[in-house]
């Protein structure tokens, strides 16, 4: 079963110096990065340290994903944002969740062991609305199976078997949240690991908090009145 480690990147070059040197080469059989059109040095960078570089023409967070699997070779894809929020120590242990027979393995940031960024705030607005997006899709589409923690993070990965059968059509950051959901449609196996989500590393957020939570009520919206796709 051949491993593919994607790095989405856009503008990141904060956090790929910190993180990229940080990765295990063991953990994937290939590691290769989708780019949205960095122009401060991040490609330059990814290109140094043997990193292939698929080039992503049209924006969204969504294509990055379909880039990713059209161009890489893996039977199992794990996705990683080296923003400084996501743990590389994680990696290993999602391919490791796919290999035991997981059809989706997501790093949750709202398990027991886990950790939100915005934990220590007075008000998670982030936190909150995540949680009850999740809790959403598991009272319509899990009912009868393990509750779901985490249907968003973007830190998680897939079966390329699962993707190609999905098909999943988000353009932006609803990516995740649509395949979860069409797992969960499905009656595929999800499998949760537990992971702390760090403070960025630099450079600023590409998912303002009010704006992309219009964009999920809205897709959520679609999901309830289109029959989930």
């Amino acid at each position: 079963m051949k491993r593919t480690l994607v790095i989405l990147t856009l503008n990141e070059i904060e956090g790929v110096r910190v993180l990229v040197p940080r990765l295990s080469r063991d953990a994937a059989d290939e590691i290769i990065a989708v780019d949205g059109g960095s122009v401060d040095g991040t490609r330059e960078f990814l290109a140094a340290n043997g990193i292939r570089i698929c080039d992503q023409q049209r924006r969204g967070r969504g294509e990055a994903f379909r880039v990713a699997v059209r161009e890489g070779a893996g039977d199992i894809f794990v996705f990683f944002s080296p923003d400084g929020n996501e743990d590389p120590l994680d990696i290993p242990k999602l391919f490791a969740a796919l290999e035991a027979g997981a059809d989706m393995a997501i790093a949750s940031r709202f398990l027991p062991e886990a950790r939100n960024e915005e934990d220590d705030q007075t008000w998670p607005l982030r936190k909150w609305a995540n949680q009850g997006f999740t809790r959403i899709a598991n009272l319509l589409w899990n009912r009868g199976r393990p509750v779901i923690t985490d249907t968003i993070n973007g830190f998680r990965g897939i079966r390329r078997s699962v993707f190609e059968a999905i098909q999943p059509v988000s353009m932006g950051y609803t990516i995740e949240y649509e395949l979860t959901i069409q797992a969960m449609r499905r009656g595929l196996r999800i499998v949760e690991i537990p992971t702390v989500e760090h403070s960025r590393c630099g450079g600023e957020t590409k998912a303002p908090s009010w704006r992309t939570g219009w964009v999920f009520l809205r897709f959520l919206i679609g999901q309830l009145t289109s029959g989930g796709r």
